[in-house]
C-alpha cells in the first residue's frame, strides 16, 4: 500500500502549485497562465463550503484588487487542498500498518486577541501582492515590528516565532529576484500558516492532566542556528488506555554549538535526559496533554522508572497504541511522522538527511539496519523512513545504536573528546551569560 498513491493527489498537489507559483510572481503582476490556474483553483471547491468565498475571492484578485478578506480565503483554500492530501496519505499508513487512529472531535477556545495580529497581516499581504520575486531588503525587513509585538505577548510566540524565521529567510535571500532558485512550496507554506494563525479569534485548544506510564521509543533532534529541541516519541499508558505521545523540551543556544555539545543546553532536563540516554520508563503524574497527543514536559511531574527496551516496546506495545488526531492546521503531507517499527525485509528508503549529528546514528547504520524503529514520512512524492533507532550487524557482531545515546554525554571515544572540547565553549558561554545577567 505504500508504493500505492491515493487517487487524486497529483491533482491536487498540481492545485496547489498553482498557486504557488502565482504567490511567487506576486498577485499584483498575474498574467493569463497564472490567472488561468487561480481559476481552476476556485473551480476545484465548487460544491463545498468555500466555494462562494474562493470564488468571489480569486474574481476580486484577478481584477486588481487584494484585500485581507481575498488573502485568507486563498490561504484557507491551499491549507484544505493539502489537508486532503495528508487526510488520504495517512489513511494509506494507517491501513497499512493497522493503526487505529482517534478522531479530531475538539471544541475550540477562541481568544481575544486585540489589535496585535494587525501588523503581522498587513506584512504577509505586501509578500503575496509584491511575491517572492518581489521581496528585497526592505519588505524582507518590514515585518520586525510586528515580530517585536508579537514576542511581547506569551499567548502570541507561536506566530512571533514562525514569522521571525520566516523573515529571517527573506532576509538572508534578499533581494530574492537574483536566486537562482526559490523555495516555492516552503515558503508558500509559512505564508499560509502564518496568515491563518494572524486571524482574530483564531481557535486554541486546552491541555488536560493525565496520569500514567511513559515507555520511551525514539527522540527526533531539531538541531537549528538558535536552537536545540529533542522531541521524544513514546507509548502513554493510562489505566486501559494506550495511546502514542510525544513530548520535547528545547532550548536557545549560538550556532556555533553544534553536534553532541548541544545536549549540555538541555542540562535543565535530567529526567527527560535520562528517559532519552538510559531508555528509562518515566511515571507522569497530572502532566498536561494537548488533544494532538504532545505532552508538555515538567520535570516536577516526572518520576523516572526502570529501564525498558525501546525495541521490545515497540514490539508489544505500538501496533496496539491509538494514534493521536492531528488538528487542523497541521493536516499538511510534510507534517507527517507517524513512529513505525520496520523489520523482515521491508523495502523503505532512508532519510540521511534527517540523522542528528548530535546522536551516533550513521548512515552506514541506517542501512545495515535489520530493524529500524523511526518515523515514517512523506517527502518528494514517496515515503521514506527517518531512523529513530535500528539494530544491525557490523563486522559480525549485533550493534544497537539510537538517536538519543548521547543524551548524557557521547558514548564514543573519539566523539566524547570533541564534545569535550566543544563542551568548553559551552560552559564558558553559559559563565559569561551569567555575569551579564548578575550586572
Amino acid at each position: 500500500m505504500l508504493d500505492t498513491v491515493p487517487d487524486g493527489l497529483g491533482d491536487v498537489l498540481a492545485l496547489v502549485d498553482g498557486l504557488d507559483d502565482a504567490l511567487t510572481h506576486g498577485l499584483a503582476r498575474l498574467d493569463e497562465e497564472r490567472a488561468g490556474a487561480l481559476e481552476e483553483l476556485a473551480a476545484a471547491f465548487a460544491g463545498s463550503p468555500l466555494a462562494d468565498r474562493v470564488t468571489d475571492s480569486v474574481g476580486k484578485i484577478i481584477a486588481g484588487t487584494v484585500t485581507d478578506e481575498h488573502l485568507i480565503a486563498l490561504a484557507g483554500a491551499r491549507a484544505a487542498l493539502l489537508g486532503a492530501a495528508h487526510d488520504a496519505l495517512l489513511a494509506s499508513v494507517d491501513t497499512a500498518f493497522g493503526r487505529s487512529r482517534a478522531a479530531w472531535t475538539v471544541t475550540p477556545a477562541v481568544a481575544d486577541t486585540g489589535q496585535l495580529l494587525a501588523g503581522s497581516r498587513s506584512w504577509l499581504r505586501e509578500l503575496a501582492i509584491s511575491g517572492w520575486r518581489g521581496v528585497d531588503h526592505e519588505l524582507a525587513a518590514a515585518g520586525a515590528q510586528s515580530v517585536q509585538a508579537l514576542l511581547a505577548d506569551p499567548a502570541q510566540r507561536r506566530l512571533a516565532v514562525l514569522l521571525d524565521g520566516f523573515a529571517g529567510e527573506l532576509r538572508a535571500a534578499a533581494p530574492v529576484a537574483t536566486l537562482d532558485r526559490v523555495p516555492v512550496r516552503r515558503w508558500a507554506d509559512l505564508w499560509t500558516r502564518a496568515l491563518l494563525l494572524s486571524q482574530d479569534g483564531f481557535p486554541g485548544y486546552e491541555a488536560t492532566p493525565v496520569t500514567g506510564r511513559l515507555l520511551y521509543l525514539g527522540v527526533d533532534l531539531h538541531e537549528h542556528p538558535t536552537v536545540f529541541r529533542a522531541q521524544a516519541h513514546a507509548v502513554l499508558e493510562t489505566g486501559d488506555e494506550v495511546r502514542v505521545v510525544r513530548t520535547s523540551v528545547a532550548a536557545a543556544k549560538v550556532d556555533t554549538i553544534t553536534g553532541p555539545s548541544a545536549w549540555r543546553m538541555l542540562s535543565g532536563f535530567p529526567f527527560f535526559r535520562a528517559m532519552v540516554a538510559e531508555h528509562r520508563t518515566v511515571e507522569v503524574d497530572g502532566m498536561l496533554l494537548t488533544p494532538a497527543g504532545d505532552l508538555i514536559w515538567d520535570e516536577a511531574r516526572a518520576t523516572p522508572g526502570e529501564a525498558a527496551d525501546p525495541f521490545t516496546t515497540a514490539r508489544v506495545r505500538l501496533a496496539g497504541a491509538t494514534l493521536p488526531p492531528v488538528p487542523p492546521l497541521d493536516r499538511h503531507p510534510a507534517a507527517i511522522a507517524v513512529p513505525v517499527l520496520l523489520e523482515g525485509g521491508l523495502d523503505v528508503a532512508v532519510d540521511h538527511d534527517r540523522l542528528p549529528a548530535a546522536g551516533p546514528l550513521t548512515p552506514a547504520l541506517a542501512d545495515a539496519a535489520s530493524a529500524c524503529l523511526g518515523l515514517l514520512r512523506w517527502d518528494g512524492g514517496r515515503w521514506s523512513v527517518q531512523p529513530l533507532a535500528v539494530q544491525a550487524i557490523v563486522k559480525k557482531k549485533a550493534v544497537v545504536a539510537h538517536a538519543g545515546d548521547w543524551a548524557n554525554g557521547p558514548t564514543d571515544a573519539k566523539a566524547a573528546k570533541a564534545e569535550a572540547v566543544a563542551g568548553t565553549a559551552v560552559d564558558v558561554l553559559r559563565e559569561r551569560a551569567g555575569r551579564l545577567l548578575r550586572k
